[in-house]
């Protein structure tokens, strides 16, 4: 089987994390830091906005099942992409969205599909589409966060409504019944 990766920042790396935990053709998810200046950030310094990092996922996927067109538009309806680094109440720099690509194709697909969610969208979309750079894993703690933590106050009220919409718009995209 060919696989291939994607890596995606759209806000809180839980909230993305959750929904493609449960989109078919999803083979791994993790949560990490990229895009940054410093080696081997942490958590609290990604927090702090100094590094430059946004919270990210890292997709291994099987193309097979899911396409990357596939991934990406789900990536344009789980967030808002119109809001400059910011989703909700998370702000700043960590929180942008961000498209991070690893091939060239992927960067014209990429392209494609902004282009076509532009006229979904009310407001002019601000996702950056960068070439993938040094990816840092997110600390153990972060990962699987959502199905450790589902009644964990922002799980509840920011993460669940996430991946009820993604359940509701994508049932056929289901890895598993919901």
């Amino acid at each position: 089987m060919t696989t291939e990766t994607a890596t995606l920042g759209g806000g809180c790396f839980w909230c993305l994390e959750a929904v493609y935990q449960e989109l078919r053709g999803i083979l791994h998810v993790e949560s990490g830091y990229t895009g940054g200046h410093v080696a081997n950030p942490s958590y609290e310094q990604v927090c702090d906005g100094d590094t430059g990092h946004a919270e990210v996922v890292r997709l291994e996927f099987d193309p097979a099942q899911v396409s990357y067109r596939e991934i990406l538009e789900i990536f344009f309806t789980i967030h808002d992409p119109t809001t400059l680094n910011r989703q909700g109440n998370d702000v700043g720099t960590q929180y942008r969205s961000v498209i991070y690509y690893h091939t060239p194709e992927q960067h014209d697909i990429a392209k494609q599909v902004i282009a076509c969610m532009a006229s979904v969208w009310d407001a002019p979309i601000v996702t950056e589409l960068s070439p993938a750079e040094t990816y840092y894993k997110a600390e153990d703690y972060h990962q699987n966060y959502f199905r450790q933590h589902p009644l964990q106050g922002y799980c509840a009220f920011v993460v669940a409504p996430k991946v009820a919409k993604f359940r509701k718009m994508f049932t056929d995209r289901l890895n598993t019944p919901a």
